[in-house]
């Protein structure tokens, strides 16, 4: 037992079985919805734009055309309906048997679904000749409680009812959305499968643990006593004495056996070969394989949830020191209950694990788990006293704020004003403070300034700028742009079909223009406003830190006009590409320059968690095979010089601000890593120089 905290047993069969009301009964194996062996009934399929048959092979083969919005073939329950309720997902087999490659989406109904309510459905992306299960979670997570429980502050949480009621599942969809072309594919071994376990709403309060885990189930890998946790740490050691970094990488992760370019004593990029790459300071060929948020802090909200939680340690204790406040939630519930009180899991178990000085213990065993695991580059939004070691290469990020431009909106907010003064100056103050930090450090590739902005279509900014405020000063701009192309405000009334009595009037006026009629001064300005947004932080960065790379601002939605602007000052373009593949992933117009993926990642639900992330997989094995996927596709991808996975640490169960609670780590909340996906990145990383250059 370590600072007086108290011990958890340490074999737990089965937890809190109060809570439990008894597993729905699941045959052995998968429930088979349709065979389509000899005497398969044809009369349950319908068609649209399409044509089905069933081939020698006994698998369901549709050719497609592409007339219809979304063609394909429908596929009604024999019986009317079935009771899936016991069952977590449908999956299906699926083979491309076309030349093209093909987006298909499986569709699971109930009665009276019409493409939003009453169904629920997922895709996949098929290459020619490519074969890939197709997977459709009907229930959102493993548990299901039997009665209506409200539980806030989560993306994903056990509940009593999902999207659809999966005892009344009717029919299958299987449809293209909108293709060019043609399609054929074949479909086989359709099957319901998972289980869902069923809890005593009554008791199901409180199901997290003291070490911030679901109390109400048990997985390979859950941590059930302190005594495991620090036992975990001395398992780790020897793993990763066992498993030492590559022999042919250098002292930056570059490879040290492959070609030698010219050597700057910085990160730079080279086209070698017909594929960019990053060259480490030594002059070696470096592709950036990294991961996110590395750092200790994983705080969750705990304000009105305090029953959500088995035993929180008193506030004089030592794992009390671990309450905090926090404010930042842009979305879900806390956004309207800030500022919120939030408890620690993760600081708490490294106290436990390490003892007092945990920190710098944390920071050592993260370099030295990165080595391990043939993992080269600490990514965005990471610690700096982690990073500042200078052990591992890293980026930085570079976070500020200045006056938003009022008309605008977004997901995570408004875009800014590129032309108000505070603006660069503000970029500037922060910018400063990288200096003898991060400014000229060999270890460092270069800056991520901001993250997944609202870059909107190819006109938003412009219309947005027009329907603000009078003060605002990109509208300043703006109209002084339109009085120097059209003189008087008559000739431009004529152009737009407006009626304005002055620039005066203009300026003061806040309704979005014709726009079909005012398309071509919009698209400019839009242009204007991208190019003043990069051009300005690729000043301020250069100024400051002239021999890092600017990296970009990380492209979650953009347009072809945004990415024109941002590759005529990034020296890197980066996106956060949350797909199952970026091998085909490449900038508008055939722009020939480096690309990185910022952000992507997969999770699955047998391990605890609630919610899988922006891309689900079945299981742990599933992910890995996933994650050793897409980089080996990356690496394929002949613009692509790096893959950052988010993130390093599991987010809380309960959920940070914003209610994420994604099961992504590399690293559960016990600090435990997941062995599955730590074997992947070590296959890959280990090859990956001889994969790139050989592809």
């Amino acid at each position: 037992m370590r600072h007086g905290e108290i011990i958890i047993p340490v074999v737990v069969a089965v937890i809190l079985m109060g809570a439990w009301v008894g597993r729905a009964t699941e045959p052995t194996g998968s429930q088979v919805l349709f065979d389509f062996s000899p005497g398969f009934d044809t009369g349950v399929m319908a068609t649209t734009d399409a044509k089905a048959t069933v081939t020698a092979d006994g698998t369901l083969r549709v050719e497609t055309g592409h007339s219809a919005p979304w063609p394909g073939v429908t596929l009604k329950a024999p019986q009317g309906r079935w009771d899936l309720s016991a069952r977590e997902h449908i999956a299906l087999e699926v083979t491309n048997r076309g030349k093209e490659r093909i987006a298909l989406r499986c569709r699971v109904d109930n009665p009276g679904a019409d493409g939003t309510k009453n169904c629920v459905a997922d895709q996949i992306t098929l290459e020619p000749g490519a074969a890939q299960p197709l997977t459709v979670r009907i229930f959102p997570v493993p548990w299901k409680l039997d009665q209506p429980l409200e539980l806030v502050g989560m993306r994903g949480f056990p509940v009593h009812a999902g999207k659809i009621d999966t005892a009344q599942v009717t029919q299958l969809i299987l449809f293209l959305d909108r293709p060019k072309t043609g399609a054929v594919f074949e479909v086989d071994n359709i099957r319901a499968g998972g289980r869902v376990q069923v809890l005593k709403t009554a008791t199901f309060l409180p199901f997290i643990d003291e070490l911030g885990q679901y109390v109400h189930s048990d997985w390979p890998g859950k941590t059930h006593s302190v005594e495991e946790l620090t036992a975990q740490a001395r398992v780790e050691d020897e793993d990763l004495k066992a498993h030492a970094r590559p022999k042919s990488w250098n002292k930056y992760g570059g490879w040290a056996d492959g070609p030698k370019l010219k050597a700057t004593g910085f990160f730079t990029v080279h086209k070698y070969q017909r594929k960019w790459w990053l060259v480490d300071p030594a002059g070696k060929l470096f592709w950036s394989h990294g991961i996110d948020c590395v750092r200790a802090g994983n705080a969750t909200p705990i304000t009105n949830r305090e029953q959500y939680f088995r035993r929180l340690p008193e506030a004089d204790s030592p794992c009390g020191r671990f309450y905090g406040q926090a404010g930042w939630a842009p979305h879900g519930y806390y956004k309207d209950h800030a500022p919120y009180r939030t408890y620690d899991f993760t600081r708490a178990n490294l106290l436990r694990k390490y003892g007092e000085d945990f920190e710098p213990v944390f920071s050592e065993v993260t370099h030295r788990r990165f080595e391990s695991w043939a993992v080269n580059t600490i990514a965005n939004w990471s610690d700096e006293r982690i990073y500042l070691e200078r052990r591992t290469p890293y980026t930085a990020t570079i976070s500020f704020e200045a006056r938003r431009l009022e008309g605008s909106e977004g997901y995570w907010g408004k875009f800014y004003d590129v032309f108000d003064p505070s603006f660069q100056a503000n970029l500037r103050t922060r910018m400063e403070q990288e200096r003898g930090r991060t400014a000229d450090d060999p270890w460092c590739l270069g800056y991520f300034v901001h993250n997944e902005l609202a870059w909107g279509d190819d006109i938003s900014l412009a219309l947005a700028t027009l329907i603000s405020p009078p003060s605002q000063a990109a509208k300043v701009v703006f109209i002084d742009d339109l009085k120097d192309k059209y003189q008087t405000v008559e000739d431009l009334n004529e152009a737009w079909g407006t009626s304005h009595e002055s620039w005066e009037a203009l300026l003061q006026h806040q309704q979005a223009p014709d726009k079909a009629k005012a398309r071509p001064d919009l698209e400019e300005f839009y242009t204007k406003t991208a190019e003043t947004y990069f051009s300005t932080i690729r000043r301020e960065i250069k100024r400051v830190a002239s021999h890092q790379l600017y990296l970009g601002c990380r492209f979650a939605w953009v347009n072809d006009r945004a990415a024109r602007a941002a590759t005529k000052f990034c020296d890197v373009v980066s996106y956060n590409r949350y797909t199952y593949d970026v091998e085909d992933t490449k900038l508008p117009d055939g722009i020939d320059m480096p690309v990185i993926i910022g952000e992507f990642h997969f999770g699955a639900l047998d391990r605890g968690m609630f919610h899988t992330g922006l891309r689900r997989t079945e299981s742990q094995k599933d992910r890995a095979d996933k994650y050793a996927d897409y980089v080996r596709g990356a690496l394929r991808n002949p613009y692509l010089v790096g893959t950052h996975w988010f993130q390093y640490l599991d987010q809380a169960t309960t959920g940070r601000g914003d209610g994420e609670n994604y099961q992504i780590g590399f690293v559960d909340i016990c600090d435990r890593p997941y062995p599955e996906i730590v074997q992947a990145a070590r296959a890959v990383g280990h090859s990956m120089y001889e994969y790139r250059l050989d592809e």
